[in-house]
């Protein structure tokens, strides 16, 4: 019998089932199938039938096995036994651990609901939290937004009626260039890797404005190593030199922008009786409503002394100090590459795109074909995080806008349910009362000083002081002054605080070290200064050990979720889109009390402390759990979480509540699919097909059309307050910096940051990686191998001058403190930039990590060298670190100095090692062969 070649099994089955949720693993919500063997999960790949990654799936989603198997993972709710930072704790039920937060929350909502605080991290469940604290009646609640990119968001809906991201999305199949400003890696990732695969397979071009090349910015065509916070005067640059070249969209500046309103003296737009925008019709020069079928704008008329926001526009950009030669030195780019970056920008004007498909405005106007511009803008944090970023994420969306590449083939495309006016969005809320709810939502959008947050006294009415003077349009409040301001108690004390996914103590605070003395800090009683803390998370991270109850969540693949319409669905340009997430394993912790997804926790919260929309008429609980609510409720009649299978099955959008909508999403891969008509796929805020099917599908109970805002009333009505008109205004010492930072028009002013940058000469920043999001990234067994530390960047120009070699290690201080970190040479950076990678660095003993992990040793944190107020101007006021307009907090203003010094075994500072309430993972030794 001759030789057999053994047999070898090249293809094993990895799983003997498949189910397909929604990842988690960063904000992108991708659609992943789950492989299964035995019931534990074996395998994820990407969902090849979702809307958002087409099968496509990064190293973060593949890695979410480990998530669901990580060490780290809470076990049992949690009550504090020794003081706050210790990390002692006794395991509880869940009875117990909800009858406690009972008794410390039904009191507060009977005599004091301000004084309880709820702020939520990236939970993607917001439309949910915000309800459960609207329904107790607190006004102090929001979510991460505001110290992350609030000015996007802001500064986007303030303008045309959505911005970047989770908005809108690059006409990816016709844009010629594509310009990124400010983006790292680590928000969309997957659609941007597929739409700049297109791009480069077609000779698309793509330019990078970021200060540091890595990730999308190391592909590029073209790179503009700018200096940061510059952004704006930048861009403001470019728009001088496209006015002075006449490249400028007349015809869309006319028909969809309020270009040709009228500036009256006051600042204020002029309108006719019924509020209606007035415009000079060209055909009979006389003034007429914006929206009369025929009219055809004047946008160099003048009308008894007014002019034109054109007029306006133009006489501003056009001035010398925009040119190219004026802004070179500031924004670190010569002005031979401002007006080459400027002249590409210009070339779409000579190859517009035409698709040839009739479509009917607003004013009942037909037109023949659909015609824009190949040019595509994208933008995140890297503009958003400055104290100017608010303006300059405007300034980004004017050019788009002198373009006409804002909802036209070719261009910057919203996604459903956006563009919506700003004015369709609610206002901020804080009627606050014992034992009543509150009388609306607790973020909006202002329309004017009437609908700030203040008392009575004109004090801020949030612990936060969102929607106050100081920052009246923080659309997302400021979670990073929470607990500096409970703290001060400024404007006033508050008595318990939930957190939830929110990691304040570490990577989600600045000043890191000052706030965990905050956390811990006693009155002259020995009673905590911040009395109560309530914190739920899935994961011992930092912030455990800092609270009193720890209310334990589930990982992503043991829970429901809602990615809804009512908050940040996962819809594209040519579709609306939501999804869920759902437990496809079972949260099992065996021999504990076990672990329960929070929005589940807060649906019985909400029924024990009997609050309205929580409980029925007889006092008896309205959902049983979260996917209970999620398939039952309606926020109006026939609109609710989900806009799929509604009624029988058989309505999308609008229709009754269906018990089995939970399982149809299951049945369907998780997600819910309705594509936007082919006439309507276009000009959205101004198409009479897309505005009918937005209403059909409860985007809006009526067609809305509306104008893009070059000149942003909102702004001027606040400046004029600050001006001394109307009877609610600023106080003394804020008059003149509203003035500054309200003006109407976008604007470029030097971050906050320059003014105490004498000694401290580098710009230094953070990005986040593609294989990292957030903290819970960084404790992950396969994603650590990618990046375990983080060394700060260094530019060539300051490595050469210091004589810094591989190896070395570096002091770096700021106004507020100091850190000593390894360092590294990069070529590809601003020369007077350093920067490192965010949230890599961890707290030894936090994460279940060992304490000699490379996270805790050489990883590190820029946060300890930012403070979380501005330096003191000797007028005995506490001006937080925050964008003037939205209250952003501006992580990217920080400025430091860069000192060599001998190497050490351990970065600093270096805080004691936390004892955990879980065990840390056994040490991983290297493979040997066995003897």
């Amino acid at each position: 019998m001759g030789f057999q070649e053994p047999k070898v099994e090249t293809s094993p089955r990895v799983s003997d089932e498949v189910r397909r949720t929604t990842c988690y693993m960063c904000a992108c919500r991708c659609g992943i199938d789950v492989h299964l063997k035995s019931g534990r999960v074996s395998y994820i790949e990407g969902n090849r039938d979702h809307p958002v990654n087409r099968g496509v799936l990064c190293a973060k989603g593949a890695s979410g096995i480990m998530q669901v198997t990580a060490p780290s993972r809470l076990r049992a709710p949690l009550r504090r036994v020794g003081p706050r930072g210790s990390g002692a704790f006794e395991e509880i039920t869940w009875d117990e651990a909800l009858e406690t937060a009972v008794s410390w929350l039904k009191p507060l909502r009977e005599t004091a609901p301000e004084r309880f605080a709820f702020f939520t991290g990236r939970d993607q469940s917001q439309s949910f939290t915000g309800f459960w604290a609207q329904a107790f009646g607190t006004p102090n609640y929001a979510a991460h937004g505001g110290f992350c990119s609030v000015n996007m968001a802001a500064a986007g809906i303030y303008t045309m009626g959505g911005g970047f991201w989770e908005f809108g999305a690059p006409d990816w199949e016709r844009t010629k260039l594509f310009l990124l400003f400010g983006v790292a890696e680590d928000h969309d990732s997957n659609p941007i890797k597929i739409g700049i695969g297109k791009l480069k397979a077609r000779g698309a071009r793509v330019i990078g404005v970021n200060p540091i090349r890595t990730g999308y910015n190391a592909v590029a065509d073209d790179w503009y190593g700018i200096t940061p916070g510059t952004d704006g005067l930048l861009i403001l640059s470019l728009v001088h030199e496209l006015l002075k070249a006449g490249k400028v969209d007349l015809d869309y500046l006319a028909r969809w922008t309020n270009a040709p309103g009228l500036v009256g003296a006051d600042g204020l737009l002029l309108r006719d009786g019924e509020g209606r925008l007035l415009v000079i019709d060209r055909l009979t020069g006389a003034p007429a409503p914006f929206d009369r079928k025929g009219v055809r704008p004047d946008l160099g008329a003048r009308w008894q002394g007014c002019r034109t926001v054109f007029q306006h526009l133009a006489e501003r950009y056009l001035s010398a100090e925009y040119a190219p030669e004026a802004v070179a030195a500031t924004t670190g780019i010569s002005a031979c590459r401002i007006k080459t970056l400027a002249a590409e920008i210009a070339a779409a004007f000579d190859t517009p795109v035409v698709l040839d498909r009739a479509w009917t405005d607003f004013r009942g106007e037909c037109h023949e074909t659909m015609v824009g511009r190949p040019v595509s803008v994208h933008a995140m944090r890297g503009i958003s995080a400055h104290s100017n970023g608010f303006q300059t994420a405007r300034a980004l969306h004017l050019l788009q806008i002198l373009l006409g590449a804002v909802e036209t083939p070719g261009g910057f495309r919203f996604k459903p349910p956006y563009p919506k006016p700003f004015d369709a969005h609610p206002t901020p809320h804080c009627d606050c009362a014992p034992g009543r709810p509150l009388g609306g939502p607790h973020l909006g959008f202002p329309r004017g000083p009437e609908d700030l947050a203040l008392r009575p006294d004109g004090s801020p009415a949030r612990i936060d002081k969102a929607f106050s003077w100081e920052n009246p349009l923080s659309a997302h409040g400021l979670m990073h002054m929470v607990i500096p301001n409970a703290h001060a108690g400024d404007p006033y004390r508050i008595d318990t605080l939930m957190l939830y996914m929110a990691n304040m103590a570490w990577n989600s605070s600045m000043n890191t070290g000052a706030v965990m003395a905050m956390l811990t800090d006693r009155d002259d009683t020995g009673d905590y200064v911040i009395p109560r803390i309530i914190y739920s998370d899935a994961y011992a991270s930092e912030m455990v050990a800092y609270a009193d109850l720890i209310l334990p969540d589930t990982t992503y693949l043991e829970r429901h979720d809602c990615i809804s319409l009512l908050d940040r669905p996962i819809s594209e340009p040519d579709a609306a889109a939501d999804a869920i997430r759902w437990p496809v394993v079972a949260p099992e912790r065996p021999g504990h009390a076990g672990v329960r997804g929070f929005q589940s926790v807060l649906v019985d919260l909400g029924a024990r402390l009997c609050l309205p929309g929580f409980v029925d008429e007889d006092g008896c609980a309205t959902w049983r759990d979260y996917a209970d609510y999620m398939a039952r409720h309606e926020r109006r009649p026939g609109v609710g979480p989900l806009m799929g299978w509604r009624g029988d099955g058989d309505r999308t959008g609008r229709g009754a509540p269906n018990p089995g909508q939970i399982d149809r999403y299951i049945a369907n891969g998780g997600f819910c699919l309705a594509h936007v008509p082919e006439t309507a796929a276009f000009f959205k805020p101004w198409n009479a097909d897309y505005q009918e099917w937005a209403v059909s599908l409860g985007f809006y109970d009526k067609p809305s059309p509306f104008l893009f805002s070059i000149w942003c009333e909102p702004l001027q009505r606040f400046r004029r307050a600050a001006e001394g008109h109307g009877g609610r205004q600023p106080p003394e010492h804020l008059r003149a910096r509203l003035k500054a930072a309200m003006d109407p028009l976008p604007i470029w002013y030097p971050p906050f940051g320059e003014a105490a940058a004498g000694d401290y000469p580098t710009h230094a920043l953070t990005q986040r990686p593609m294989a990292m999001y957030h903290s819970w990234g960084s404790q992950n067994a396969w994603l650590r191998q990618i990046h375990g530390e983080n060394p700060l960047y260094l530019p060539t120009k300051l490595w050469q001058a210091q004589g810094f070699r591989d190896g070395d290690w570096a002091r770096v201080s700021s106004a507020s403190g100091q850190i000593v970190v390894p360092v590294a040479l990069m070529a590809a950076l601003n020369e007077d930039t350093v920067w490192t990678w965010n949230a890599i660095g961890k707290r030894r003993g936090a994460w279940a990590l060992d304490p000699a992990a490379p996270e805790a040793t050489k990883g590190f944190l820029l946060n300890h060298l930012i403070h979380e107020l501005l330096p003191q101007k000797g007028d005995g006021l506490r001006w937080s670190n925050s964008d003037p307009v939205t209250g952003q907090a501006a992580w990217f203003d920080l400025r430091v100095r860069i000192e060599r010094v001998a190497p050490r075994a351990v970065a600093e500072p270096a805080f004691p090692s936390l004892a955990s309430p879980v065990p840390p993972a056994p040490r991983h030794r290297p493979w040997r062969k066995a003897p």
